[in-house]
C-alpha cells in the first residue's frame, strides 16, 4: 500500500522498495497531483491539425511521398508508461505544457510493441509525483532523443 508522505516541500506517494525498484513514467497532461488517475483519454485533436485528425479516426497520416507521420496508438484503451524518463518527457512536451511524472501502474502492464523504447501498456496509472512541469525539450534534448530514436529503431529493423 502506498502512502502519501511530506518530502523537500512535495507531496507524493512512498517509493517502493526491492523487486518493485522500476520506475515509470508518464508524460501529458498538466495539472495532476500524487494519487490522482491516469485513464485512457480520447485523441487530442488542434483546429487544422491534419495529423490529429487523422489519427481522431483511426487513421495513419503520411506525408506526400508516402512516408508515416505518427501513427494512432495501438491500444486506445490502455494508458502507455514507459521506463525510460526521455521518452516519456518526449511526450510530456508533445502537450502544451505538459507534466512528466513518476507513476505506478493500475493493473498488469503489458509490453507495448510499437514503442522504440520499453513501454507497457495499462488500464490506468496512478500518479506517485511531479517529476518536471511545463516541458519543453532544449534543442539538445531534442538531439539526444532523435539520435536515441534513430539507433532504436535500425536495431529494430535488423
Amino acid at each position: 500500500m502506498r502512502r502519501l508522505v511530506h518530502g523537500a516541500g512535495h507531496l507524493r506517494l512512498q517509493q517502493p522498495v526491492g523487486e518493485d525498484l522500476l520506475r515509470y513514467f508518464h508524460g501529458g497532461v498538466p495539472g495532476l497531483k500524487p494519487g490522482d488517475l491516469i485513464t485512457p483519454s480520447p485523441p487530442h485533436v488542434v483546429d487544422g491539425c491534419k495529423v490529429c485528425e487523422a489519427r481522431a479516426h483511426g487513421l495513419t497520416a503520411t506525408t506526400r511521398d508516402g512516408k508515416t507521420i505518427d501513427p494512432p496508438t495501438g491500444r486506445p484503451d490502455r494508458v502507455y508508461i514507459t521506463s525510460d524518463r526521455e521518452y516519456a518527457r518526449y511526450y510530456a512536451s508533445r502537450y502544451w505544457y505538459g507534466d512528466l511524472y513518476t507513476v505506478e501502474p493500475v493493473g498488469e502492464p503489458e509490453a507495448s510493441t510499437e514503442d522504440p523504447f520499453p513501454t507497457w501498456c495499462v488500464p490506468a496509472a496512478r500518479v506517485v509525483s511531479i517529476y518536471t512541469r511545463a516541458v519543453q525539450l532544449t534543442p539538445h534534448q531534442r538531439r539526444s532523443l532523435l539520435r536515441r530514436w534513430t539507433e532504436a529503431d535500425r536495431a529494430r529493423s535488423r
